[in-house]
Protein backbone atom coordinates (compact mmCIF):
# COMPACT_ATOMS: atom_id res chain seq x y z
CA UNK A 1 0.00 0.00 0.00
CA UNK A 2 2.71 2.47 1.03
CA UNK A 3 4.43 1.89 -2.07
CA UNK A 4 2.10 1.77 -4.31
CA UNK A 5 0.31 4.48 -3.36
CA UNK A 6 1.61 6.66 -0.51
CA UNK A 7 5.34 6.65 -1.26
CA UNK A 8 5.13 9.30 -4.48
CA UNK A 9 2.79 11.12 -2.74
CA UNK A 10 5.48 11.66 -0.18
CA UNK A 11 8.39 12.34 -1.95
CA UNK A 12 6.38 15.24 -3.66
CA UNK A 13 5.46 17.35 -1.05
CA UNK A 14 8.83 16.64 1.55
CA UNK A 15 11.55 17.53 -2.07
CA UNK A 16 9.08 20.53 -2.27
CA UNK A 17 9.43 21.72 1.15
CA UNK A 18 12.95 20.83 1.09
CA UNK A 19 13.77 23.02 -1.92
CA UNK A 20 11.57 25.83 -0.49
CA UNK A 21 13.64 25.79 2.85
CA UNK A 22 17.41 25.42 1.30
CA UNK A 23 16.70 27.78 -1.59
CA UNK A 24 19.72 29.95 0.21
CA UNK A 25 21.65 27.08 0.91
CA UNK A 26 20.94 26.10 -3.55
CA UNK A 27 22.56 29.74 -4.00
CA UNK A 28 25.39 29.58 -1.48
CA UNK A 29 26.48 26.80 -3.26
CA UNK A 30 25.91 27.60 -6.63
CA UNK A 31 27.90 30.72 -6.35
CA UNK A 32 30.99 29.14 -4.86
CA UNK A 33 30.89 26.71 -7.81
CA UNK A 34 30.78 29.22 -10.22
CA UNK A 35 33.75 31.09 -8.30
CA UNK A 36 36.21 27.77 -7.60
CA UNK A 37 35.24 25.87 -10.86
CA UNK A 38 33.86 28.11 -13.45
CA UNK A 39 30.60 26.99 -15.45
CA UNK A 40 29.13 25.10 -16.06
CA UNK A 41 27.23 25.04 -12.24
CA UNK A 42 25.10 22.02 -12.40
CA UNK A 43 26.38 18.66 -13.88
CA UNK A 44 23.46 16.69 -15.84
CA UNK A 45 24.34 13.23 -16.85
CA UNK A 46 21.57 10.67 -18.50
CA UNK A 47 20.73 7.68 -16.11
CA UNK A 48 18.71 4.76 -16.24
CA UNK A 49 15.57 5.00 -13.70
CA UNK A 50 12.80 3.00 -12.94
CA UNK A 51 12.21 0.15 -15.99
CA UNK A 52 15.45 1.65 -17.13
CA UNK A 53 13.66 4.81 -18.32
CA UNK A 54 16.68 7.13 -19.09
CA UNK A 55 16.71 10.71 -16.92
CA UNK A 56 18.55 13.91 -16.66
CA UNK A 57 20.10 13.84 -13.53
CA UNK A 58 21.39 16.98 -11.49
CA UNK A 59 24.14 17.73 -9.47
CA UNK A 60 26.71 20.19 -8.58
CA UNK A 61 29.65 20.28 -10.17
CA UNK A 62 32.56 18.55 -8.63
CA UNK A 63 34.97 18.72 -11.08
CA UNK A 64 37.00 20.67 -13.22
CA UNK A 65 37.48 20.47 -17.21
CA UNK A 66 40.80 19.42 -16.99
CA UNK A 67 41.93 17.66 -20.68
CA UNK A 68 45.82 16.02 -21.68
CA UNK A 69 47.42 16.82 -24.30
CA UNK A 70 45.40 14.96 -26.27
CA UNK A 71 42.17 16.84 -25.46
CA UNK A 72 41.12 13.64 -23.21
CA UNK A 73 39.39 14.70 -19.72
CA UNK A 74 41.99 13.94 -16.89
CA UNK A 75 41.19 11.07 -14.65
CA UNK A 76 38.79 11.89 -11.74
CA UNK A 77 41.09 12.40 -9.20
CA UNK A 78 43.20 14.40 -10.90
CA UNK A 79 39.75 16.75 -11.66
CA UNK A 80 38.21 16.42 -8.04
CA UNK A 81 39.27 19.61 -6.32
CA UNK A 82 39.36 20.01 -2.68
CA UNK A 83 36.19 22.06 -2.97
CA UNK A 84 34.62 19.35 -4.92
CA UNK A 85 36.02 16.71 -2.14
CA UNK A 86 33.97 18.61 0.60
CA UNK A 87 30.84 19.12 -1.42
CA UNK A 88 30.90 15.21 -2.19
CA UNK A 89 31.78 14.39 1.53
CA UNK A 90 28.72 16.73 2.84
CA UNK A 91 26.65 15.49 -0.03
CA UNK A 92 25.57 18.72 -0.59
CA UNK A 93 26.90 18.28 -4.01
CA UNK A 94 23.61 15.73 -4.11
CA UNK A 95 20.93 18.74 -3.09
CA UNK A 96 20.04 19.39 -7.03
CA UNK A 97 18.43 15.78 -7.04
CA UNK A 98 15.47 16.72 -5.26
CA UNK A 99 13.98 18.39 -8.49
CA UNK A 100 14.62 14.77 -10.01
CA UNK A 101 12.50 13.86 -6.90
CA UNK A 102 9.97 16.58 -7.53
CA UNK A 103 9.87 15.86 -11.01
CA UNK A 104 9.16 11.91 -10.34
CA UNK A 105 12.70 10.74 -12.14
CA UNK A 106 13.56 9.50 -8.50
CA UNK A 107 12.34 9.07 -4.52
CA UNK A 108 14.17 9.77 -1.48
CA UNK A 109 15.03 6.58 -1.06
CA UNK A 110 15.93 3.94 -3.31
CA UNK A 111 18.32 2.13 -5.19
CA UNK A 112 20.84 5.02 -6.08
CA UNK A 113 20.84 5.31 -10.08
CA UNK A 114 23.66 4.34 -11.55
CA UNK A 115 25.61 4.89 -15.37
CA UNK A 116 23.29 3.85 -18.48
CA UNK A 117 26.85 2.16 -19.70
CA UNK A 118 26.02 -0.45 -16.91
CA UNK A 119 22.62 -1.69 -17.97
CA UNK A 120 24.14 -4.74 -20.34
CA UNK A 121 26.13 -5.69 -17.51
CA UNK A 122 23.43 -6.64 -14.98
CA UNK A 123 22.52 -10.40 -13.98
CA UNK A 124 18.86 -11.19 -13.92
CA UNK A 125 18.74 -10.23 -9.97
CA UNK A 126 20.83 -6.90 -10.54
CA UNK A 127 18.46 -6.05 -12.61
CA UNK A 128 15.61 -5.73 -10.76
CA UNK A 129 17.10 -3.21 -8.88
CA UNK A 130 15.01 -0.40 -11.55
CA UNK A 131 11.60 -1.93 -11.21
CA UNK A 132 11.46 1.00 -8.46
CA UNK A 133 12.47 4.65 -8.84
CA UNK A 134 16.43 4.93 -7.93
CA UNK A 135 16.85 7.16 -4.62
CA UNK A 136 18.73 10.53 -3.20
CA UNK A 137 19.74 7.86 -0.60
CA UNK A 138 19.06 3.83 -0.10
CA UNK A 139 20.18 0.75 1.91
CA UNK A 140 23.40 0.50 0.26
CA UNK A 141 24.46 3.69 1.35
CA UNK A 142 23.86 3.40 5.05
CA UNK A 143 25.20 -0.06 5.07
CA UNK A 144 29.00 1.35 3.57
CA UNK A 145 28.39 3.70 0.36
CA UNK A 146 31.33 2.97 -2.16
CA UNK A 147 33.23 1.10 0.32
CA UNK A 148 31.07 -1.97 -0.54
CA UNK A 149 31.94 -3.69 -3.18
CA UNK A 150 29.40 -3.78 -6.46
CA UNK A 151 28.05 -7.50 -5.72
CA UNK A 152 26.81 -6.16 -1.81
CA UNK A 153 25.54 -3.07 -3.18
CA UNK A 154 23.28 -4.72 -5.60
CA UNK A 155 22.52 -7.28 -2.68
CA UNK A 156 21.39 -4.56 -0.54
CA UNK A 157 19.22 -3.09 -3.29
CA UNK A 158 17.33 -5.96 -3.78
CA UNK A 159 16.46 -6.39 0.10
CA UNK A 160 15.36 -2.99 -0.34
CA UNK A 161 12.79 -3.49 -2.86
CA UNK A 162 11.92 -6.70 -0.84
CA UNK A 163 10.70 -5.07 1.77
CA UNK A 164 9.64 -1.57 1.15
CA UNK A 165 7.62 -0.01 4.04
CA UNK A 166 7.44 3.91 5.52
CA UNK A 167 9.26 2.60 8.64
CA UNK A 168 11.99 1.41 6.35
CA UNK A 169 12.41 4.51 4.67
CA UNK A 170 12.53 6.43 7.56
CA UNK A 171 14.99 4.07 9.41
CA UNK A 172 17.74 5.03 5.99
CA UNK A 173 16.43 8.63 5.70
CA UNK A 174 17.60 9.47 9.57
CA UNK A 175 21.16 6.62 9.17
CA UNK A 176 22.02 8.83 6.13
CA UNK A 177 21.78 12.25 7.91
CA UNK A 178 23.68 10.55 10.76
CA UNK A 179 26.56 9.17 8.31
CA UNK A 180 26.88 12.11 6.05
CA UNK A 181 27.21 13.78 9.52
CA UNK A 182 30.07 11.19 9.73
CA UNK A 183 31.13 11.58 6.22
CA UNK A 184 31.67 7.44 5.84
CA UNK A 185 32.21 5.56 2.92
CA UNK A 186 32.87 8.52 0.60
CA UNK A 187 35.30 7.32 -1.33
CA UNK A 188 36.74 3.43 -2.41
CA UNK A 189 40.70 2.71 -1.15
CA UNK A 190 42.98 3.83 -4.51
CA UNK A 191 39.87 5.52 -6.12
CA UNK A 192 38.42 8.75 -5.87
CA UNK A 193 35.03 7.55 -5.64
CA UNK A 194 34.20 4.36 -6.61
CA UNK A 195 35.68 1.70 -9.14
CA UNK A 196 33.54 1.30 -12.50
CA UNK A 197 31.18 -1.75 -12.67
CA UNK A 198 32.54 -4.55 -14.90
CA UNK A 199 29.96 -6.73 -14.65
CA UNK A 200 30.08 -9.98 -12.19
CA UNK A 201 28.48 -13.38 -12.86
CA UNK A 202 27.07 -13.90 -9.61
CA UNK A 203 23.18 -13.85 -9.43
CA UNK A 204 22.91 -12.34 -6.30
CA UNK A 205 19.80 -12.29 -3.81
CA UNK A 206 16.92 -14.07 -4.66
CA UNK A 207 14.30 -11.60 -5.68
CA UNK A 208 10.68 -12.23 -4.62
Amino acid sequence: MYAKYFKRILDFILSLIALIILSPVFLIIAILVRIKLGSTIIFKQERPGKDEKIFTLYKFRTMTDKKDEKGNLLPDSERLTKFGKALRSTSLDELPELFNILKGDMSIVGPRPLLTEYLPLYNEEQKHRHDVRPGLTGLAQISGRNTLSWEEKFKDDIAYINKITFINDLKIVFKTIFKVFKREGISQEGNATMEKFKGTTKQGVKHE
